[in-house]
């Protein structure tokens, strides 16, 4: 499947490390330290994640090369809904009025994004859908809690947008190659580890130890797995985008897989753990960078529920 246009939304806020030593007593070294954050990206009170979502499209439709009403398939990816029974893909939908979609929501913790791109794969294998637009936000500080000491200090919220379509609808459109996805729910410590219950405690990462260590083994293990299954090695990769969820997780697997940290892109300097979104967001963010003949290659990690990696030929 090919990718026809690409748009992001990031909140203009940006809340430095300096503000959590009042709130949780953490200081801008012990942070910087440990996650590689410096500021973090904040949506205000009116910038919902329907609202980042449709900001997100209106950024990506000047590079359309066909009419919304011909999208046939909308997928919402997040792990932090704001509705879920009038979810945003519905939204979107009627905002923008594309009357012949299906539209649903689907979630995998950070892989949620990349199981929506195979659902959408799937569809259009299966003649279910030709074009088809893929919604991948969240917006964390719905539910988080600054004062908490261990994971109140991650989060930031965007949004992406991204046209796939079945055929080509331009000559020189970047193709997803392939799509690996995993389900890890019987991995590591599970509910122990990272959970999300609304009603409750909102976000909660109780063994962030535990995500890490599987974070640097999937994350790696997803790029050697898509790259080899490809007739591709790791060195032929023009860039690597990760799972921004720790500056320390990126830099372990591009050092266990021995890719230059000048091909490594990264965002979480500045817009902190973005959840889902974040590895598609660099995508968006530097859509206009990749040159033809340029390999990507996306991997990403869920918390320890789920892992998955794509690869992107530019043309």
């Amino acid at each position: 499947m090919f990718i026809n246009a690409a748009g992001y939304y990031i909140p203009p806020k940006r809340v430095p490390n300096d503000y959590f030593l009042t709130v949780n007593g953490l200081t801008d070294e012990w942070i910087f330290q440990r996650t590689g954050i410096k500021t973090r990206a904040w949506a205000t009170e009116q910038e919902t994640i329907d609202y980042m979502c449709i900001e997100a499209v209106k950024n990506a439709l000047p590079q359309l090369p066909y009419s919304l009403i011909d999208v046939d398939l909308i997928v919402f990816a997040s792990y932090s809904p704001a509705d879920t029974v009038a979810t945003t893909a519905h939204i979107v939908q009627r905002e923008f009025g594309m009357n012949r979609a299906k539209a649903f929501f689907v979630s995998s913790a950070c892989s949620s994004a990349m199981n929506a791109m195979e659902i959408i794969e799937m569809f259009f294998v299966g003649g279910k859908a030709s074009k088809a637009l893929l919604l991948s936000a969240d917006r964390n500080t719905s539910y988080y809690n600054p004062q908490d000491p261990k994971v109140g200090h991650l989060w930031g919220d965007a949004a992406a947008a991204f046209f796939f379509s079945k055929a080509r609808a331009r000559t020189n459109e970047p193709q997803v190659t392939d799509i690996v996805t995993h389900g890890l729910g019987h991995v590591g410590k599970g509910k122990e580890g990272v959970y999300l219950e609304p009603r409750k405690e909102g976000i909660q990462m109780h063994n962030g130890k535990d995500v890490f260590i599987h974070g640097c083994s999937y994350i790696a293990s997803c790029v050697q797995e898509i790259t080899a299954r490809n007739g591709y090695s790791v060195a032929d990769l023009a860039y690597f985008i990760s799972h921004q969820a720790n500056m320390r997780i990126v830099n372990h697997v591009v050092n266990e897989l021995g890719i230059p940290k000048e091909k490594s892109l990264c965002n979480i300097s500045e817009l902190g753990n973005t959840g889902s979104v974040s590895s598609m967001l660099i995508l968006a963010q530097n859509y206009g960078r990749f040159r033809p003949g340029d390999l990507i290659c996306i991997s990403v990690f869920g918390g320890g529920y789920s892992a998955g990696a794509c690869l992107i030929k530019f043309s």
